[in-house]
């Protein structure tokens, strides 16, 4: 088999390979194989998508996990399916590795969110549907047929449960595999798979089976398949995504309601405790005020370079966010991803609107969630929180309060963390790191422009998991246009998306780690 390398910064949109096919050599542009493949790669796509796959039912799962199983063999892959009680995951590798070759682990999920399928604008979530965008700015169904046709405009999309996240991304790297095939040629690294099928419930078991399996899973590198582009639809990679851990905040009035008439003015309102202990925790610009809540995080010239270069749109942004001003935290959005946040997710105390009555509650709770960054541990970060609200005059008790502290303490509240799973850690690789570079360097050749470098997404996914159990760097690839849909109806795949997927893979498999 022949090798094409990537070498530099070669604009691989003019780089011609020579076809094998034949006696007759086809020269063919990277656009021109990336285009072909992912079109012929469609109807399997479809049939891919038509497979149920929420991450709760056991059954389905196992019907998508034989179904990738047949298509990864299909491509020449070994395969292996990795036993996780009724939903299994799988693993693949390609033939041929070399210890001259660094090993690169692709990771992907093949299960979905639930579905409803009654808010989908059209017969089913599992059968995919070509649309178009009108003058409007309404989705127009078009026949499936034109999706096999020879003029398949790149602004279609197809909507579909998991189209975009995450099967789009994993027929893209089967298609890729095509073109490799039809060209005869080798990656330019040691190829290895995991694709897991509990992505969409927090991935709790991926840190078992990884360890179940360390020998087979074992890797230089790992590339996450996953994630949305950034907005502007540029190429690019994601270096890090926070951490989320959750607390319960619950601060204890009089042992039961009272009438607000009778004892207004003279028992202490617990819904009051806590909007004034809640807004003692920020500033006015947002900044989380509880002393040594950031400490840790530092940025330096190079990467703020980097990070003032992603082309946000904030004016823009906030449009559609519906502010006038965003907190200010960080000098902008990038910047605010880099430290940790705390975030009021709920509240409640007695009830609101028509059912609301005039008392004075008994209870009132906030319920809070805490992104963390790698150097802002969850612990530590909790151990800040719960210092703040002693410090407050609190006294904290681990279940409701006895007759005796509610005698002896004026001020009472509970406060529970839940730490997440490994999963769910915050995790970073440096931007300079050789996978890095080695990413960078093949998306600027095949698209010829500088990619978009993300320090860290604000999100969490579960590379934590990963990352900890297979000790590796790693860099999230982002393929499916921002505005898929993802987790909610109407989910979509650009097909403009899915030909430079199909594009930007084969660029990575071809350049030199």
């Amino acid at each position: 088999m022949k090798a094409w390398k990537i070498m530099g910064n070669l604009a691989l949109s003019s780089f011609l390979v020579a076809s094998m096919a034949g006696h007759n050599a086809e020269a063919l542009s990277l656009d021109e194989l990336a285009s072909r493949h992912a079109s012929a790669s469609y109807r399997e796509l479809v049939d891919f998508l038509s497979l149920p796959n929420v991450a709760t039912v056991g059954a389905d799962i196992q019907k998508n996990v034989v179904w990738l199983d047949q298509a990864m063999k299909k491509r020449g892959f070994r395969t292996q399916v990795l036993a996780n009680g009724d939903k299994p995951m799988l693993f693949a590798e390609f033939p041929g590795a070399s210890p001259d070759r660094k090993t690169v682990l692709f990771y992907a999920h093949l299960d979905g969110q639930a579905v409803k399928p009654a808010e989908w604008d059209q017969e089913s979530p599992w059968k995919a549907t070509l649309k178009h965008r009108t003058p409007q700015g309404t989705w127009e169904i078009l026949p499936l047929e034109q999706l096999f046709g020879t003029s398949v405009d790149p602004d279609w999309r197809l909507f579909a449960r998991s189209s975009s996240d995450d099967k789009g991304p994993i027929m893209m790297l089967l298609a890729a595999f095509d073109a490799m095939k039809a060209e005869a040629l080798t990656p330019a690294v040691n190829v290895k798979v995991l694709l897991d099928s509990q992505e969409e419930q927090g991935s709790p078991t991926l840190d078992r089976v990884i360890r179940d399996n360390l020998p087979l899973l074992r890797t230089d590198a790992l590339v996450v398949l996953d994630s949305p582009m950034h907005p502007s639809n540029k190429p690019t990679l994601v270096f890090g995504n926070r951490g989320i851990v959750s607390a319960t905040l619950t601060v204890f009035g009089p042992k039961t309601e009272l009438h607000s008439g009778h004892y207004g003015n003279y028992a202490p309102n617990p819904a009051q405790g806590l909007a004034e202990l809640l807004a003692s925790m920020k500033d006015e610009n947002g900044r989380v005020t509880i002393p040594g809540y950031y400490d840790g995080v530092a940025l330096d010239n190079e990467t703020r370079r980097i990070m003032d270069a992603i082309p946000d749109n904030e004016p823009e942004l906030n449009r559609r966010l519906g502010i006038a001003e965003p907190d200010r935290v960080g000098g902008n959005l990038q910047e605010a991803l880099q430290y940790p946040s705390l975030n009021i997710r709920g509240m409640a105390s007695a009830e609101v609107g028509d059912k609301a009555r005039t008392i004075i509650p008994a209870t009132a709770t906030a319920e809070l969630d805490i992104r963390t960054v790698p150097e802002t541990p969850p612990a530590r970060l909790f151990d800040l929180l719960k210092q703040h609200v002693e410090n407050q005059g609190y006294h904290l008790v681990a279940k409701p309060p006895t007759d005796g502290e509610r005698q002896q303490h004026s001020k009472l509240a509970s406060l529970t963390f839940l730490e997440g799973s490994a999963s769910s850690a915050a995790v970073r690789t440096d931007l300079q790191a050789p996978i890095g570079q080695w990413v960078y360097r093949a998306f600027e050749a095949t698209f010829a422009t500088e990619p978009v470098r993300i320090r860290m997404m604000g999100g969490t996914v579960p590379t934590g998991a990963a990352v900890e159990a297979l000790q590796a760097p790693f860099v999230i690839v982002p393929l499916v246009n921002a505005d898929n849909n993802q987790h909610s109806f109407n989910e979509n795949m650009r097909l403009g998306n899915y030909v430079d997927g199909v594009k930007g893979i084969l660029g990575l498999l071809q350049q030199e780690f």
